[in-house]
């Protein structure tokens, strides 16, 4: 029964973690760690280049530079604390920290679907009528393109933690997750929490479905376009490109979708933090490799960046 107050009075939550303290758990949170050195190099680079080249002062790369940001604020927002929890043995959040964890992931999740879409409406301009790109994809889209996303993901981050955080939670506090997370949180909830998952069904429509159909037709649109190019080399190289494009797209928004637009009672206890790992640590690893590095503009950059380093 003490345990049982200790719980109800604690404001602290308990955040049972991805690792148990086995051996396999040691290479695991390895694997993490390295993942999380490498998203935030190869995103801090992919900023500095676009900042530095001229070449790359196009919308898509001004674009691609507020993905970087965000994916380096989404990995930074989780894996330092899951980082110091494994090495401390504690496993506790505050109740701030959580509050601040929902809502900073809130933000650039639902920020980072919309750029997506924008990106992909950019490609499709692009390819599909280029005579008209200058004047549809002006400076001023973009910068309302990507404030849009900002904007808009941040109000909806705002109102969910408000109303997710106002929920009692009676008995256990544990979260079954490696980060503050809102389909893992109502599970510990003691009322009924039918009506706010409406919510977050309806923000699922706005920021997921919505968005992914948009992207899914933009690139059906462009093979359409690529496959009557005349050269082959350029029907191989924008093929390749779409195909990569669709596949961290794919990984981002379906287990994002199945999280996040399920029913509460068809969760089950530890699914949705390993789903979760496709859109909160590897996507911000594959997004510099499959957008950027791929990409001989890139190449040329970084090439002019190194020599520049030498030389001076």
């Amino acid at each position: 029964m003490m345990g049982h107050e200790n719980h109800t009075f604690t404001s602290d939550f308990i955040l049972l973690g991805l690792f148990s303290s086995s051996q396999s758990s040691l290479v695991f949170f390895s694997f993490i760690v390295i993942i999380f050195i490498m998203t935030v190099a190869e995103n801090t680079v992919m900023i500095l280049l676009i900042l530095r080249d001229a070449r790359l002062h196009t919308p898509m790369y001004f674009l691609l530079s507020h993905l970087s940001f965000m994916d380096i604020l989404h990995i930074s927002n989780i894996v330092p604390k899951m980082v110091t929890d494994f090495l401390s043995g504690s496993k506790t959040i505050s109740f701030v920290g959580c509050g601040f964890q929902v809502f900073l992931s809130l933000t650039l999740l639902g920020g980072e679907c919309l750029l997506l879409a924008a990106m992909s409406y950019d490609r499709y301009v692009a390819i599909c009528h280029p005579l008209h790109y200058p004047i549809l994809m002006n400076d001023s889209v973009c910068v309302m393109m990507a404030g849009g996303s900002w904007l808009v993901g941040t109000v909806n981050s705002i109102v969910h933690t408000a109303y997710a955080l106002h929920f009692p939670f009676c008995g256990s506090r544990a979260i079954d997750h490696f980060f503050c997370e809102v389909p893992a949180m109502l599970k510990l909830s003691c009322v009924d929490t039918t009506l706010y998952e409406r919510g977050v069904y309806v923000s699922g429509l706005i920021f997921l479905l919505v968005p992914f159909s948009l992207i899914f037709a933009s690139y059906v649109q462009v093979l359409l376009t690529v496959l009557q190019m005349k050269s082959s080399e350029a029907r191989k190289k924008s093929f390749s490109t779409c195909s990569f494009h669709m596949m961290v797209v794919t990984m981002y928004y379906g287990p994002f979708i199945f999280t996040y637009m399920r029913p509460k009672s068809y969760h089950t206890p530890g699914q949705d933090k390993y789903l979760a790992i496709f859109y909160t640590i590897l996507t911000p690893t594959l997004n510099p490799i499959i957008y950027s590095f791929r990409n001989k503009d890139v190449l040329e950059a970084m090439k002019h960046m190194l020599k520049g380093n030498f030389i001076h």
